[in-house]
């Protein structure tokens, strides 16, 4: 064998050492050498040389010692989820919310704007950038110290973070909106569709973690769809997977065509429908048939575990679930389970953070 040859070898050794190393790091918390060797399934020594390594690079650092017990303690590392961070971003018609996490996913900072949803495309990246800098500036993080940024917003967005049509945001059409995140911390920069990245959130943290296939419903100023298969996010060739406004034949209608023709707000039909109000009451069941016709065109194709609701509307809780779930079961052959969101509308910009941190696995931390 040639020398290079070896030499290529011991080097692909070592990165393979110190990546399962990193992985039992994080897996386990703080740990002692042992324990760390033991998990990362290395000899003491080679767990040693590769705990030096994610040492140099910033990755790993002793932990203070335990209190107790007699004795000097062991000295134990953990994982420096502090050495970089990722930007999660919502940029919806008519709000912001950006959030900045550790390499954890643990949020530090969030900043939420109310916006007009007339807004230019120009001022509205403008305030979206605003709200994500200063999370950073809160959260005393240099902008070198961002690895990663994801924006959710509506429409379709395709895979390089275009969004290639929008319909609710003026100017939003034809927006590289990936690319001018990216630029606003100069690190790899993503966007896509707001449903999708809801969708990822209730797989990650929420009410979907425990299942692979799953619809999500979004609903509130508008109603869309997420998908997640074999736990992996399908958004399609072009981005525009779980669209189905397009699609005449499932007799969608928009929630905000309903409260429309009620002339209410949302926040007033799921106070009186709390109260009793038979009015109410129907108008949110108008609403839970239209988002059970949309989801039930998904449902009947896919067959998922778990169809999760989420959106503004999810607040009415289940005065919304209830006939949402029997007109499923009119619809369906065999109606998933339907389950509220956990993040309610926190969900994009988690999922936001989620995209960004799959990012900087693959790409930082995979060594």
């Amino acid at each position: 064998m040639r020398t290079s040859d070896v030499t290529h070898d011991t080097a692909l050794l070592r990165r393979l050492n110190t990546r399962a190393t990193l992985h039992a790091l994080r897996q386990g918390g703080a740990q002692t050498l042992t324990q760390l060797a033991r998990a990362a399934g290395l000899s003491r020594q080679t767990a040693e040389v590769a705990l030096a390594d994610l040492v140099e690079r910033g990755l790993a650092e002793e932990a203070a010692p335990t209190e107790g017990g007699a004795g000097r303690p062991a000295r134990r590392f953990r994982f420096r989820a502090d050495a970089g961070h990722v930007v999660g971003v919502d940029v919806g018609p008519r709000r912001i919310l950006a959030m900045l996490a550790d390499l954890n996913g643990d949020v530090l900072a969030e900043q939420r704007l109310d916006i007009d949803e007339r807004l230019p495309a120009a001022e509205r990246l403008a305030l979206a950038e605003r709200a994500a800098t200063a999370c950073a500036d809160a959260a005393a993080v240099a902008r070198g110290g961002v690895w990663a940024a994801t924006a959710g917003t509506s429409g379709v967005v395709d895979r390089s973070g275009m969004v290639t049509v929008s319909h609710l945001i003026p100017g939003w059409t034809g927006l590289d909106l990936g690319g001018q995140v990216g630029r606003w911390f100069g690190c790899q920069g993503f966007a896509a569709n707001d449903a999708n990245l809801a969708a990822v959130a209730e797989h990650w943290r929420g009410s979907a973690r425990h299942v692979d296939d799953v619809v999500y419903v979004l609903s509130g100023y508008r109603a869309g769809h997420g998908l997640l298969l074999d736990g992996r996010l399908r958004a399609g060739r072009t981005g525009s997977a779980g669209e189905l406004g397009r699609l005449p034949l499932t007799g969608w209608e928009d929630p905000s065509v309903v409260l429309g023709r009620e002339g209410r707000g949302a926040e007033e039909i799921f106070e009186a429908a709390r109260a009793g109000e038979e009015r109410a009451l129907g108008v949110l069941d108008r609403i839970a048939h239209g988002l059970a016709r949309g989801a039930s065109a998904l449902v009947l194709v896919v067959d998922p575990e778990l169809v999760v609701v989420g959106g503004g509307f999810s607040r009415a809780g289940e005065l919304l679930l209830e006939p949402m779930r029997a007109h499923l079961a009119a619809m369906c052959l065999n109606p998933p389970e339907v389950a509220l969101s956990t993040f309610g509308e926190e969900s994009i910009a988690l999922g936001a953070v989620r995209l960004a941190l799959d990012h900087v696995d693959r790409e930082r931390l995979d060594l």
